[in-house]
């Protein structure tokens, strides 16, 4: 979403819509996520030099340690952004 000089995107996963999949793999989910934040920012003239705030939410804060390499490869510089971990609440009961 643009809102004058600002550009929200949100909700983003790790789903590829070119082959309308998702691996199970967390790495390659997280490195498709930014190929899609890169995607929406492009379309707002932007790029991640852009960007001021990232938050990340991981089912499984587990899944963090294997996930930053790829993370800190595409945020830059570290320091750069504010980053926040957060697990992301599961309910084990079916609806």
């Amino acid at each position: 979403m643009v809102d004058g000089d600002w550009v929200y995107v949100s909700g983003t996963t790790g789903f590829d819509y070119a082959t309308m999949t998702i691996s199970e793999d967390v790495v390659e989910q997280a490195e498709q996520c930014l190929r899609n934040i890169e995607a929406a920012l492009a379309e707002a003239k932007c790029t991640f030099a852009d960007v001021v705030r990232v938050r990340y939410l991981l089912p499984d804060r587990a899944d963090f340690e294997p996930c930053w390499p790829v993370l800190r490869r595409w945020r830059g510089p570290v320091g750069r952004h504010d980053a926040a971990v957060s697990p992301i609440p599961t309910c084990s009961r079916r609806l």
